[in-house]
């Protein structure tokens, strides 16, 4: 049995991300390099996704997403808005579909029966076909296709309540029912997905994907960061064809054949946006959050809450962008102190984050006051 070691998988992961050296790759390309890019906080994408490409900036994002339409935005892993290849949708979609529900619905009287799921799904599908939709016109055509059960206010949401049918929001984005259209104004909208497009059901592309990024992992590792039951992700672990590797002693899995490590050790000083890929899925997290990162840069145990800083492949401390105008203002607070040479790999990468920004950068380093995201 192959035995790899942190310092290796570290210095693979680096590279495969695209963060020991930026790529000469489109945004759709490294988007599917990093499986997905979390964009709950859309700045937080539009960054993560350009620090790891040459000279690129949030206008080119932007255009993959909105002109080229290369991107898609959509409900991705744990259920979490992403974006993801276009070209790879009916991937991610067949994949994302197959787990169990799980506890998707509310119970009860607030839930919904099966048969309901479905109509909504297809109520949906049909709304948006052809045409871009806010939340409120979706939400009429959808009760109307359906009926007033669709509409009860059973959901609770922020300071008010949701029409029952947005239960199945999630499920309507893993069938491939709607993307995400751009935005009208203020109001998210909702569209169809790229012509042609049909869920692959059986396709175990992003899983070969995960493994080929953050390998080696675990069945549990991947059922976590893709939101699915363990016993759904070790069944597909052992029919997938897999080979089985010791990661620093423990049992863990990798492509067949794809032992290849990088022959130096991880290196470099990058600071990743709130939510990175990297690591939401770098685990084991005590190897990637060693020592006084776990305390400082984790939330709950939870990865991605605060932007970090990354130092030769680790976790080194945690950073804030406060933008006013045309300028940004970076704090960088380092857990160990860093060397001239650290230094400057740091205000490179603070003119690297204003560049893609379009602002001016200044750095400060000292302590970030700035709670975790929620």
């Amino acid at each position: 049995m192959v035995e790899m070691t942190w310092r290796q998988v570290s210095a693979r992961r680096l590279a495969r991300a695209g963060l020991a050296e930026p790529a000469a790759a489109t945004p759709a390309e490294m988007v599917a390099a990093m499986c997905g890019a979390h964009a709950q906080v859309m700045s937080a994408a539009e960054l993560s996704i350009a620090l790891r490409l040459r000279d690129a900036t949030r206008a080119d994002v932007r255009a993959a997403l909105w002109e080229e339409r290369s991107l898609v935005k959509t409900h991705g892993p744990r259920g979490t808005v992403h974006l993801l290849p276009a070209r790879d949708l009916p991937a991610w979609t067949g994949m994302l579909s197959s787990p169990p529900a799980g506890n998707a619905l509310f119970p009860g009287e607030r839930g919904m029966t099966a048969e309901q799921v479905e109509e909504v799904v297809a109520a949906i599908a049909k709304a948006v076909d052809g045409t871009h939709l806010t939340i409120d016109e979706l939400s009429d055509a959808v009760i109307a296709a359906t009926g007033p059960w669709a509409g009860d206010l059973v959901m609770p949401a922020f300071q008010g309540m949701w029409p029952r049918w947005r239960q199945a929001l999630g499920v309507a984005a893993h069938r491939g029912a709607f993307v995400f259209g751009p935005a009208r104004g203020r109001k998210v909208t909702f569209t169809a997905p790229p012509e042609g497009f049909r869920p692959a059901a059986g396709d175990d592309g992003p899983l070969r994907a995960f493994l080929h990024a953050y390998g080696p992992a675990t069945p549990e590792q991947f059922a976590r960061w893709l939101g699915a039951p363990k016993a759904w992700a070790v069944a597909l672990f052992a029919s997938a064809g897999l080979e089985e590797v010791s990661f620093e002693g423990s049992p863990a899995w990798v492509l067949p054949g794809d032992t290849e490590v990088p022959a130096g050790p991880p290196s470099g000083v990058r600071l990743l946006p709130y939510f990175d890929a990297y690591v939401v899925a770098g685990r084991p997290r005590e190897l990637l959050y060693a020592g006084a990162a776990a305390g400082r840069a984790l939330s709950g145990g939870q990865a991605g809450n605060y932007p970090v800083l990354l130092v030769d492949g680790q976790v080194a401390g945690v950073w804030h962008q406060r933008r006013s105008g045309s300028r940004i203002d970076v704090t960088v607070e380092p857990l160990r102190e860093l060397d001239a040479g650290r230094l400057g790999e740091l205000r490179e990468q603070v003119d690297r984050v204003g560049a893609i920004l379009e602002a001016r950068a200044r750095l400060t380093v000292g302590t970030v006051t700035v709670g975790p995201h929620a």
